[in-house]
């Protein structure tokens, strides 16, 4: 059973793709998780210097702009809602920490196991999934009985045939999807890593549910309790879907901060920042 408590596996088909990926483009941007995690651990109102002080590697600037971003996304909220005063966590973005804590631990088995702040191995394992169109691709290779040729693809996930070499590239280099060959034509197959995305999938989903419904685009069909990754589902009749849920609280209830693993060393700045030879993470 995963570190979380969660049910083993979580349906990647049962998931509304565009729910989570509207979801993921509000979490994704990178600096978010980061910026989140300092008004978690001040667990006050902030200014930008101050956030940006306790983010060295960010300028102030940029800090600016992400917190106004996430403004405007509802994760922050800022007293009387005028300039220049300091933001704080709303609820909607105090709720996220069940989420983070999944992508943690499905990085944490899937991707790597190096250590790195929390935060950053969050935000790496973001970047592979909030591009518009991954989850489509993920849950239609998914959905496969098979290994899944290019052509199905693009018509499964209902995608341009310019942009799906793209996204199917990006999505190999992120390690989610495999070519079974190496000759022009092979399928495409997904790797362990997107196989086991129905639980970040299912939690990114249900933690969506406000600002979807407030959007009016909350999903046409109601989303499987044993989908849904927040304490707040409701219980339904039978056995299974009691156990199920209880599951869901207890990890809710680990993850009464951003985090709940153990502590870790918080480098001053990123990897990704720091590497030399690694290419630009633009989001």
């Amino acid at each position: 059973m995963p570190a979380t408590g969660l049910p083993p596996t979580f349906s990647i088909a049962s998931i509304d793709a565009q729910r989570v990926e509207e979801a993921l483009a509000r979490i994704g941007p990178k600096w978010t998780t980061w910026t989140a995690m300092t008004l978690a651990q001040v667990n006050g109102p902030v200014r930008v210097r101050d956030v940006a002080a306790r983010l060295p590697f960010v300028s102030e600037q940029f800090v600016g702009k992400r917190l106004a971003t996430m403004h405007t996304d509802g994760l922050v909220i800022r007293d009387h809602d005028r300039r220049g005063r300091p933001y704080r966590l709303s609820a909607l973005g105090a709720s996220l920490a069940p989420v983070l804590r999944t992508v943690s631990d499905w990085s944490r088995t899937h991707l790597t196991q190096e250590p790195m702040a929390e935060a950053e191995r969050v935000e790496d394992a973001l970047r592979r999934l909030h591009l518009r169109h991954s989850t489509t691709v993920i849950q239609a290779l998914d959905s496969a009985d098979g290994p899944m040729r290019f052509t199905h693809i693009v018509e499964q996930a209902g995608l341009s045939s310019g942009l799906a070499p793209q996204r199917l590239l990006r999505l190999q280099a992120d390690g989610l999807v495999a070519r079974t060959g190496s000759r022009h034509g092979d399928p495409y197959v997904l790797t362990d890593a997107g196989q086991a995305l129905g639980a970040v999938y299912a939690s990114v989903e249900h933690w969506s549910q406000p600002f979807a419904l407030r959007s009016g685009t909350a999903a046409s069909r109601p989303v499987k309790a044993a989908t849904r990754t927040h304490a707040d589902i409701p219980l339904e009749a039978g056995a299974d879907n009691a156990r199920t849920a209880a599951a869901l609280r207890r990890s809710a209830a680990a993850s009464h901060v951003m985090f709940s693993h153990a502590p870790q060393p918080q480098p001053r700045v990123p990897a990704a920042v720091t590497a030399q030879s690694a290419p630009g993470r633009g989001r």
